[in-house]
């Protein structure tokens, strides 16, 4: 009774202690509460979230088919024939007979060169020529009464054969004056100039009123003349495509060229000539394709494509250009197993025929083979595909439309 009292008289300090245990049990019980929320919100199970469905790629499988295999070559255009037109006599240029670029023909006159001077020589030969003959009639006279003469005993042998030789003299000093009129006549002839091949001439060189001087290669260059028609391709072939056309008798195979902006290998040609040796330094030999340019569309110095037929007609496995891709220094295709997993199939190439191209190893005909969506697939991940469509496209043809997706379409379980 009395500890009660006591403590009830001293009720301030009772009080205080009773509120000190209150609110320590408060805090004790607040923070079981938020442990245990904390515990729920760390344990509570993520909502289920759908598996995002397969990319979709198009497959083809590959066709087989008979082709000819061509190989391709880049080239230049050049002239069957070339001339530089240099006078052969100089002077002076009195006229010009052509427009430049023109078309020419063989033997048209292209230039006139001053032709007084070579006139006037002409006329001295000619005047020589009637001297020489006059020596050679007398000396043929006196020769004759010498002879006449033998049988009396009047001439002697020594006077005979001067005469004799005086005949001789006479007779190669008439043959030199008429060979100096016909070089006269000739260098008169060409003060003309005429074109020695048909052909396109260029631009003229020099303008009338300009001297010139003659000569094979120092002489005065006139103009140019090409022959287009028929016209050559140049082009180099590496030495295993050389010794391939060898083995399968390609010489004289008829060729196909297209220019840089044809689609179509529409212009037709023979191999005419391969060179007599390879070029040691870059291992090639220098061949020449010979086609028609009856309109003269073709110029010496374009670019074309050229493909030469390398045997006889092969099976060949065919797919599309742009299944083909490079992984590093191979050529790969990307294929779809049954299952829906992408493998990548390394492959060797041959060229492109009717816009496809001929696959030599690699591939089979059960494979499936990714032709769109490629950028969707990779090696090892799962796939669903739908089935495309092979066209062959040739030149200068616009490939037939793709399926829509939803036709023929299918996916891999």
């Amino acid at each position: 009774m009395n500890m009660i009292s006591k403590v009830q008289a001293d009720g301030s300090v009772t009080d205080t202690v009773l509120g000190r245990r209150w609110r320590w049990a408060g805090l004790i019980t607040l923070g079981v509460v938020i442990a245990a929320a904390a515990w729920a919100l760390l344990h509570r199970e993520a909502p289920a979230v759908a598996a995002a469905p397969p990319p979709v790629v198009e497959v083809v499988s590959p066709l087989v088919r008979a082709v000819i295999e061509w190989d391709d070559y880049v080239g230049r255009f050049e002239a069957s024939q070339s001339v530089e037109v240099r006078p052969r006599v100089s002077g002076a240029v009195t006229a010009v007979h052509f427009t430049d670029g023109a078309m020419v023909g063989k033997g048209q006159l292209l230039f006139t060169i001053d032709p007084r001077p070579y006139a006037a020589a002409l006329a001295e030969a000619r005047a020589s020529v009637a001297s020489a003959a006059s020596d050679l009639a007398l000396a043929t006279a006196n020769l004759d009464r010498a002879n006449r003469l033998v049988t009396d005993d009047a001439v002697s042998t020594s006077d005979l054969d001067q005469l004799r030789a005086r005949v001789r003299a006479a007779t190669a000093a008439l043959a030199a004056s008429r060979a100096r009129v016909e070089a006269r006549a000739l260098d008169l002839e060409f003060t003309r100039v005429r074109a020695p091949i048909a052909g396109r001439i260029s631009d003229r060189r020099i303008d009338a009123g300009n001297l010139v001087s003659a000569g094979d290669t120092g002489g005065t260059l006139l103009t140019t003349i090409n022959a287009l028609d028929p016209i050559h391709f140049t082009f180099d072939a590496s030495e295993a495509l050389f010794l391939k056309s060898k083995r399968s008798g390609s010489d004289g195979a008829s060729v196909e060229v297209k220019l840089q902006d044809e689609t179509d290998y529409a212009r037709t040609g023979r191999l005419d000539f391969t060179d007599n040796g390879l070029n040691p330094r870059s291992g090639t030999v220098r061949a020449r394709a010979v086609l028609s340019n009856a309109d003269l569309f073709l110029t010496p110095g374009m670019f074309g494509n050229m493909r030469l037929a390398n045997g006889a007609t092969a099976q060949a496995l065919l797919v599309p250009d742009t299944a083909i891709q490079t992984d590093q220094a191979r050529k790969i295709v990307l294929t779809v197993g049954r299952d829906g997993i992408v493998s990548a199939r390394p492959v060797t190439l041959g060229p492109v025929v009717e816009g496809l191209r001929i696959v030599r190893t690699g591939l089979s005909l059960a494979d499936r083979v990714i032709v769109n969506g490629t950028q969707l697939a990779s090696p090892g991940s799962k796939v669903a595909v739908r089935a495309g469509r092979i066209a062959t496209v040739r030149a200068g043809t616009t490939p037939p439309p793709t399926p829509p997706a939803d036709e023929a379409s299918f996916a891999t379980r």
